[in-house]
C-alpha cells in the first residue's frame, strides 16, 4: 500500500474556514512536507527567527495547496513547532 498522497489531503482544505495543523521542522537541508501517521509534517530551511520559519511554511502551504499565501492566517502555534493555519476568504 501506497503512503496516503498530501497533496489529494490539502486539496480538501482548501475551503475557507478550513484549519491546518501541522508539525514544523527549521532548519532543514530543504524544503518538503509529508502526511505521516495522519500528522503533515512541513520542513523548511528558513531559521526559527522573528517569523521566518512560519512565513516559509505559509509560503510552503499556500503553493501546495495551490492559493494565494494572503489566504492561510496562522492561528496558534506563533513560536511553537506545532502550527495551526486558517484559509481565509
Amino acid at each position: 500500500m501506497s503512503p496516503p498522497d498530501h497533496k489529494a489531503h490539502l486539496a480538501r482544505l482548501t475551503a475557507p474556514g478550513c484549519e491546518i495543523a501541522v508539525k514544523v521542522t527549521p532548519k532543514a537541508a530543504r524544503n518538503g512536507m509529508r502526511l505521516e501517521d495522519g500528522v503533515l509534517k512541513v520542513s523548511v530551511t528558513a531559521v526559527p527567527e522573528k517569523g521566518k520559519a512560519n512565513e516559509a511554511v505559509r509560503k510552503l502551504l499556500a503553493k501546495e495547496m495551490g492559493i494565494a499565501k494572503s489566504r492561510l492566517a496562522l492561528i496558534r502555534g506563533d513560536t511553537s513547532r506545532e502550527k495551526v493555519f486558517r484559509v481565509l476568504d
